[in-house]
């Protein structure tokens, strides 16, 4: 088939699959007289090109993938006027294409072990059904997809703590980089959307149990832990722990203060006034492990003491704030926002940069802002949008001489 001919007929093909998809009972058609839809046909030049033109429509013609009307008044009597789609499956078959809604059964059939476990397959499912990509994929990725819900469950289902990412990808795969390349489909399942989260490659791992190499569970401040019935005290600045091996902390700190930063933390744990409580690195997206201890050290603090986040000012930061809102919910606790809109940071607004999000990145902080249960951020971020990075800002830690631990030192301003 000469290739103009090809073109034409592939046109053809696609305003058909789209009217079909529309439910357009209709048959497509393309007017060979406009260079609108015939352009390919009209700037055929020379006679043997439209011959072969014209003996490629008249095999698909034969072959009862299109009905062709010709101008039978003029010349030989071949010129065409217009194709229409007479069986778009047999027009696909002719052309070697596999056909969207044959793409997505094989799809569906793919990814149906897995549907029940990870409900967010069944929106993937219907947006390729109406043609619509996800994560810059079609049902073609399936496949990938599939994997990627293996690994995910797989970490789901061991025991035990975090896996080394091109570890488990040999282990599963048997390719130490097949995870690394299935990321944007192992952020749909740990995020549960199909749009993307705003999230890290790294944050994406750890959210479900993944890291490129260990990483200890880092904690600043006073008190003693119990590492599977070895009692070790806390040491200043900070003390390294195994994730899985702590069992209990016991401590009078007033507050805990969880920093989703590394250089934040180091710098926070330096502070003199970290030794009033308790500091805790999440390494960005708490994974599941990390999860775990944290609840233990939560079980571990007094009554009264304080629980809150500092994280970024943005999508991501909020995010991460929701997870641990909601670990602290689950032990009957409340997590309080720690330098996290304009409101707090009155002080110092003027010496940093201060980024404007574009309004779904705005809307997506909001959302996850209110899912932590945080409305006067929420409402704040309305009035004074905002993206900063938790690292520009200087270290404020909250003050504990008074009855009031939410207050902050003569460094900071409320929260």
């Amino acid at each position: 088939m000469s290739d103009p001919a090809r073109a034409t007929l592939e046109r053809l093909l696609r305003k058909g699959e789209r009217a079909r998809l529309r439910g357009d009972s209709r048959a497509a058609s393309l007017p060979m007289t406009t260079p609108a839809s015939a352009a390919d046909y009209l700037a055929l030049e020379t006679l043997d090109a439209r011959e072969r033109f014209h003996a490629a429509v008249a095999l698909a013609e034969r072959a009862g993938a299109v009905h062709v009307e010709r101008d039978r008044h003029q010349g030989d009597g071949q010129r065409l006027l217009r194709i229409r789609v007479a069986h778009l499956d047999v027009l696909a078959a002719y052309l070697g294409i596999v056909l969207l809604d044959a793409r997505t059964a094989a799809a569906e059939t793919i990814l149906q072990p897995w549907q029940a476990r990870f409900p967010v397959l069944d929106a993937v499912l219907q947006a390729w059904r109406g043609g619509r990509k996800v994560r810059a994929q079609g049902p073609e990725a399936a496949s990938d997809l599939a994997d990627a819900a293996r690994a995910v469950a797989a970490l789901q289902d061991a025991p035990g703590g975090e896996r080394i990412l091109r570890r488990e990808s040999v282990r599963l795969f048997g390719d130490s980089k097949r995870l690394e390349r299935l990321t944007p489909w192992l952020e749909l399942l740990a995020t549960g959307e199909t749009a993307a989260s705003g999230l890290a490659r790294e944050d994406v791992w750890s959210a479900i149990g993944l890291r490129r190499e260990p990483q200890p569970l880092l904690l600043a401040g006073s008190g003693h832990v119990d590492l599977d019935g070895s009692v070790l005290p806390l040491v200043r600045p900070y003390l390294g722990l195994p994730m899985d091996t702590l069992r209990s902390l016991a401590t009078e700190a007033r507050y805990l203060l969880t920093i989703e930063n590394l250089a934040s933390f180091h710098d926070a744990a330096s502070d003199p006034a970290a030794r009033h409580g308790l500091l805790l690195y999440t390494g960005g997206m708490p994974s599941p492990t990390w999860r775990r201890a944290c609840a233990r050290i939560i079980a571990g603090l007094p009554a009264t003491a304080t629980l809150y986040h500092w994280g970024d000012i943005d999508e991501g930061g909020f995010r991460i704030a929701a997870v641990l809102a909601d670990l602290a919910r689950g032990a009957g606790r409340a997590l309080q926002p720690w330098r996290m809109s304009m409101a707090s940071l009155q002080q110092t607004v003027d010496e940093v940069p201060l980024h404007q999000p574009t309004p779904s990145a705005l809307a997506a902080m909001q959302r996850w802002a209110q899912r932590a249960g945080w409305d006067d951020v929420v409402e704040d971020l309305a009035r004074r949008p905002m993206q900063l990075e938790q690292e520009r800002l200087e270290i404020v830690l909250p003050m504990v001489d008074e009855p009031d631990a939410a207050k902050l030192s003569t460094r900071s301003s409320s929260d």
